[in-house]
């Protein structure tokens, strides 16, 4: 970002907004309340279901960028004169800034969002900066100021981030089956018009304008949908790879270019009570159902591992979630636990690719044993221990890297194994290298993630 220029136009004067709520904002648990503030507030100002979710999801994407251990400000407040306008505002006094990748899809879904760096809004605690949210209201709100202060004090929480999770994935389906809707719509004149101009020759001219229009609003349509599905699932993944004393980490995930709907594949690394833990994961399927499944698969997980269970009971808990709460679906996930004193690994596999387990002198092993896919109701078998000496990688991947139509599995995993072997031992190198032998015109979503133990902490 340039110091000085704001990322998007304003709108309205500041000068007439009267404030409605002043919340902080230190912890997930916040950003999802802020997530539920800024929604019943929108809904209370009057706006479409649609940019209800626009400015829930513009929240989340910045509170979880934002997120730091030292509190920030989020602030709502009204605008009634001239055109009426929702303003929430997030402020902070130290040196955190968003970054370019959160600005932009926020950019996306709400254009007028503001960006103000520490040029414009230094205090004595620090540099500072603020990021204003404007939203024009289609009317004046019932009951004004005082209305929206009411329904923003009087918003219930949610008993848990399930149930937040969940209530975020009931807004997202909701507006992206409006905007199924609309391309249908669009698609069904797409069709009536090219009818009529093949039985309408002397209206040729005139019935092609209008279908070369109407394709532009189809192609603007989905481009629109596709980025909306890409933003909402960057949600569902970590936002920052943990700091762990003698461990390098580095994680790739590309989406398909081929997919219009968003895909299942997840990762995870977190500290646990028993180590550090690392999980790759891919829900069956292509749609937004499948996304919304994983969301909630890596936040069981995540709960799950802070009570410190084995890898193996941690597969059975997730299999168990699915089994109950969302029957008929399936996944496979690999997690591996690297013991404190990162010189072992306890791996559990269910139905996932086998990971790639590289000696620091470049020799590569596919770990083989695994138990079965996940949403089957089926037990695991204990998690095995590999030991690693100083040096050593822990490569592992969703099928997406190495699949195609054409070829056979077993070879496309030996083509990884020797590819791993050769490639550089520094694991944000080898992620390039790997995308840049098998990635291109892959028709499936990708994760790569790689892991070096140099020394013991």
């Amino acid at each position: 970002m340039s110091s000085g220029a704001p990322h998007a136009h304003r709108v309205g004067d500041a000068g007439a907004r009267r404030p409605l709520l002043s919340v902080a904002v230190s912890s997930e648990k916040d950003v999802f309340a802020l997530r539920r503030q800024a929604k019943t507030a929108a809904e209370a100002a009057g706006m479409e279901a649609r940019d209800q979710v626009r400015l829930a999801t513009v929240v989340s994407e910045l509170g979880r960028d934002l997120l730091r251990t030292d509190p920030m400000t989020a602030a709502f407040a009204l605008e009634e004169g001239g055109v009426p306008t929702l303003w929430v505002e997030l402020a902070w006094n130290d040196a955190r800034v968003p970054s370019p990748e959160s600005l932009d899809a926020v950019t996306r879904l709400v254009p007028a969002t503001l960006y103000r760096p520490s040029a414009g809004a230094r205090t004595a605690a620090g540099p500072g900066g603020r990021v204003e949210i404007p939203c024009p209201l289609p009317a004046p709100p019932r009951g004004g100021a005082e209305a929206l202060r009411t329904a923003l004090r009087g918003a219930s929480p949610a008993a848990s981030a399930i149930d937040d999770l969940q209530a975020q994935t009931r807004d997202l389906i909701a507006a992206l089956e409006e905007s199924h809707s609309q391309r249908d719509e669009l698609e069904r004149l797409n069709e009536e018009l090219q009818e009529t101009n093949e039985g309408v020759i002397a209206m040729y001219a005139e019935l092609t304008a209008e279908l070369e229009e109407t394709n532009r609003g189809v192609v603007a349509l989905y481009d629109e949908e596709h980025k909306l599905a890409l933003t909402l699932q960057r949600t569902f993944l970590p936002d920052r790879l943990p700091d762990t004393p003698g461990v390098e980490l580095a994680v790739r995930y590309l989406a398909s270019a081929s997919q219009t709907e968003i895909g299942g594949d997840f990762y995870e690394a977190v500290h646990t009570p028993a180590g550090l833990l690392l999980a790759v994961g891919d829900v069956a399927g292509h749609s937004l159902q499948a996304a919304v499944v994983m969301g909630e698969l890596r936040h069981a997980l995540r709960a799950y591992a802070a009570e410190g269970h084995p890898p193996h009971t941690l597969l059975e808990r997730l299999d168990h979630l699915l089994v109950q709460h969302q029957p008929g679906w399936t996944a496979t996930v690999c997690i591996a636990l690297l013991e404190p004193g990162n010189d072992r690994i306890h791996l559990a596999n269910g139905g996932h690719l086998p990971p790639l387990l590289v000696s620091p002198d470049g020799e590569a092993t596919q770990l083989r044993g695994h138990g079965p896919l996940l949403g089957l109701g089926l037990p695991q078998p204990t998690a095995t221990a590999h030991a690693i000496a100083p040096g050593g990688r822990l490569v592992m991947i969703t099928d997406g890297l190495i699949e195609t139509r054409t070829s056979d599995i077993v070879d496309r995993l030996d083509t990884l194994r020797r590819a791993v072997a050769d490639g550089p031992a520094e694991p944000d190198a080898l992620c390039t290298a790997l995308l840049e032998t098998f990635g291109n015109d892959q028709e499936d979503d990708i994760i790569i993630f790689a892991a070096r133990m140099n020394t013991r902490p």
